[in-house]
């Protein structure tokens, strides 16, 4: 009778441990997840570097902004992008994913009113075609083309905020080049559509005489999904710089170790911050952006706040 009401002791002993244990990760969970919610809300700015401009060339400052995947009601998202405004920078650069709700348009557009006032250029990503939809998350661990099935996608409204855009003075670079004069410089700009979604096409570099290559000038190309086929083209045709974005930094990073995903075939190391692509023997400054916003069906972020990043461009030595 002794060992039997030990061994009974002993399994409920065991049952409240187990119920401690579950009730202690499940309030870790809940702690990571708010944590997670919270850090959608530390936006914070990245500046940069770039020596890449003809020697003597005066410096252009351009903000890029990525994914911000705008919802109604984001108030605190859409006063910190109005305030980007008082960097003045000279140059802005979209690369996507601006939207996350059908209704998303006009809170967009109030918070970018401010930055386009100044000159921009901006490629879209499959988010601004077709709101998101809820998936499962391990998906992302697999195959990395993002290709919709329009049936089964709510379209959007891009084409009211491409207007918009473009009457702003924002080029749209969608499979497209254009050159422009800025600060006494000629900008060779070349992008091209979502790579996620297949409509990528490379159009080269704006053409001009026959001597316009020896004029000063700098060449930026623009992709929403930083896809090696896309960046292998830019550098192939020797871009001066890349902009990227799509990959949220990961969006959900272990501390110390960096990224587990990029949602592309981008090695998940470069899924966020500056480095150099190389290919075909030439080297181009990449930088791709963390974002600005998440999905609205996965409102999250770890180790991974979003970010807006200020590009000096400068002389070469």
């Amino acid at each position: 009778m002794v060992e039997h009401k030990t061994f009974a002791a002993a399994l409920r002993h065991a049952a409240g441990t187990t119920a401690l244990a579950a009730g202690g990760a499940l309030a870790l969970g809940g702690a990571l997840v708010g944590y997670g919610m919270l850090e959608t809300q530390k936006f914070g700015l990245r500046r940069e570097t770039l020596n890449i401009l003809p020697r003597g060339a005066a410096d252009i400052k351009v903000l890029h902004l990525s994914d911000i995947h705008m919802i109604p009601g984001q108030e605190v998202k859409i006063q910190w992008l109005r305030e980007l405004a008082d960097l003045k920078p000279d140059f802005v650069i979209n690369t996507g994913d601006n939207l996350s709700h059908r209704d998303g348009i006009p809170p967009l557009l109030r918070a970018l009113k401010p930055l386009m006032a100044f000159p921009g250029a901006f490629v879209p990503g499959s988010n601004c075609y077709y709101a998101p939809r809820l998936k499962n998350p391990f998906k992302y661990f697999g195959r990395t083309n993002g290709i919709p099935n329009p049936a089964s996608r709510d379209l959007l409204a891009f084409e009211d905020m491409h207007r918009a855009f473009g009457a702003a003075g924002w080029v749209n670079m969608s499979n497209r080049s254009h050159s422009t004069v800025l600060n006494g410089l000629r900008l060779d700009l070349t992008g091209v559509d979502d790579p996620h979604i297949d409509r990528d096409h490379f159009a080269g570099w704006p053409r001009g005489s026959s001597t316009s290559n020896q004029a000063p000038h700098v060449r930026i190309a623009l992709t929403h999904a930083p896809y090696q086929r896309v960046l292998d083209q830019f550098t192939e045709a020797k871009a001066d710089v890349i902009f990227a974005g799509h990959t949220h930094g990961g969006q959900v990073c272990i501390p110390g170790y960096g990224a587990l995903v990029s949602n592309c075939d981008l090695p998940n190391w470069r899924a966020r911050g500056l480095s150099d692509w190389e290919y075909a023997g030439n080297s181009v400054p990449l930088n791709v952006s963390a974002g600005l916003g998440t999905s609205r069906f996965a409102p999250i972020r770890f180790a991974c706040p979003p970010e807006a990043i200020l590009v000096t461009l400068t002389g070469r030595n």
